[in-house]
């Protein structure tokens, strides 16, 4: 590859095959607001819940955010969360017949529980017994058919006995003479099974573990790495060392490090399936290590300013890596997935987040007006901006005056303003579900009962504000008057 602008473009090329533990996240939100009166704990009033692909799962789904063909190998129970985790999965890969139900395992679930933006409790629903010998042979006959077309083989271990060690050398075998490179994100202290992999992505606490060392520089991560890769026969070594970035190690030749990508970290939790998502995808549409890690160094970047288990997509990349067309310093026009992501952080910050929307062609004091108000009722505030199609088919085939672009700009420039999302239903009731404010704003033209979203916002338990309008203002009034 010649540059990081070409191996994001090649990104959605290849295809990954991964095999290893998968768990179903579970994020339970309230508010704590007593103490019980039973035991001295807190007393969690849920207000919202959601869930999502972990583990092995959020390596797909960060290779599906980067338009990775994926396939996943995996083992879940004949139980709830089973089903569950397969829905999910299916919904980013567009299939699960990889996973193998097996009736006497249950799923892997973790639940987390959140309350001002701090996690209060995580309850675990788990096993790490190895798998039996049925389940084993038919996890690797399910590898060995779906390897072929494999670019690479990541392994996700996480201890939780899918991976055991006649299971990891019998795959890692069934790679090489496939012709397809293992990448591995290990755990434990025992490399010796990750044998004739390619490349093992530990970081700088599971180093340390599995050498008996601690590095505490460059050099010392370096020797460490080189000894790990050289003691049990694994090509190379990619050490993840949080704020101090990753560090490229192969068994003989030179010693990369690259340093992390200034950013405020918010949430770490999977970034290491982020990173050797990254890793697996630039391994596969052609890129070699180096090139690989340091676009897998930006992605780490990226996902720890996110919340909880995220992702990172091609165009965030691109951002990251100045490669794309600046919208301008500050600008507050985002796409739908990023408006989803910053008001799950702010709602992890215990911050009310506002919701109003309208066309706002040809800003007039009216509207400076209800985004002044609805900004008075909360501490963030989403604007929904409709299309032009949208505003052509509420208004008329002679508007909008304004383009979407134009009239996003002029309201990002509006300090009340923290984000504008643009919208092209006739409504933005799909946008108010998918972002969940805490409080709804409409002018008073409107009753409660009118406002589109309000039996929503008003169902999870949110609040809905009719705005004063101002006299003699509006869009259309203007344009009859320049008429």
């Amino acid at each position: 590859m010649t540059d990081l602008h070409s191996l994001i473009d090649a990104l959605s090329g290849s295809r990954i095959l991964v095999v290893g533990d998968v768990m179903l996240d579970r994020f339970v939100h309230g508010r704590v607001d007593r103490v019980s009166p039973e035991a001295p704990i807190p007393v969690l009033r849920i207000q919202r819940e959601s869930a999502m692909a972990g583990g092995a799962g959020n390596v797909v789904a960060n290779l599906a955010a980067l338009g990775v063909g994926t396939d996943l190998v995996a083992v879940i129970g004949d139980d709830d969360a089973g089903r569950e985790l397969s829905h999910l999965v299916r919904t980013l890969n567009g299939r699960a017949d990889g996973l193998l139900c097996v009736p006497d395992r249950p799923t892997t679930t973790k639940t987390r529980f959140i309350a001002g933006g701090q996690q209060l409790l995580r309850a675990d629903a788990e096993t790490d017994s190895p798998l039996d010998d049925a389940t084993a042979a038919r996890l690797l006959a399910a590898a060995a058919t779906l390897l072929p077309g494999a670019g690479v083989l990541v392994l996700s271990d996480y201890g939780k006995g899918v991976l055991t060690a006649d299971v990891t050398a019998a795959l890692i075998d069934l790679a090489r003479a496939a012709g397809v490179r293992v990448l591995v994100d290990p755990k434990g202290r025992d490399y010796h099974r990750y044998r004739g992999a390619f490349c093992v992505t530990p970081n700088a606490k599971e180093l340390a573990d599995a050498t008996g060392t601690l590095p505490r520089d460059d050099a010392g991560v370096a020797a460490a790495a080189r000894a790990l890769a050289g003691d049990h026969g694994i090509g190379a070594v990619i050490v993840t060392r949080s704020e101090q970035g990753m560090s490229v190690v192969s068994a003989e030749g030179p010693v990369t490090h690259l340093r992390a990508q200034a950013r405020e970290v918010f949430d770490v939790s999977g970034a290491g399936d982020t990173v050797v998502a990254v890793l697996a995808a630039a391994i596969a549409a052609g890129a070699d290590l180096v090139e690989a890690a340091t676009l897998a160094n930006i992605a780490a970047g990226i996902v720890v300013a996110k919340v909880g288990t995220a992702t990172v997509r091609c165009g965030e990349l691109r951002d990251a890596a100045g490669l794309a067309i600046a919208t301008g310093p500050g600008s507050k026009r985002v796409t739908l997935d990023q408006a989803v992501e910053q008001v799950e952080r702010w709602h992890r910050q215990g911050l009310r987040v506002g919701f109003t929307n309208g066309c706002f062609d040809l800003l007039h004091p009216g509207h400076v007006s209800l985004i002044a108000q609805a900004r008075a009722h909360c501490d963030r505030l989403v604007l929904g901006l409709n299309s032009d199609d949208s505003v052509r088919r509420l208004k008329g085939p002679t508007r909008p005056v304004q383009n979407e672009t134009a009239r996003a700009t002029v309201l990002s420039a509006l300090g009340d303003v923290d984000l504008v999302v643009t919208f092209a239903d006739d409504t933005p009731l799909a946008l108010i579900k998918a972002l969940r404010p805490d409080i709804l704003v409409k002018g008073a033209d409107y009753s409660v009962e009118n406002v589109v979203g309000a039996r929503e916002v008003l169902g999870w338990g949110g609040r809905v504000v009719l705005a004063e309008l101002t006299d003699g203002q509006s869009t259309t009034g203007t344009i009859a008057r320049m008429k």
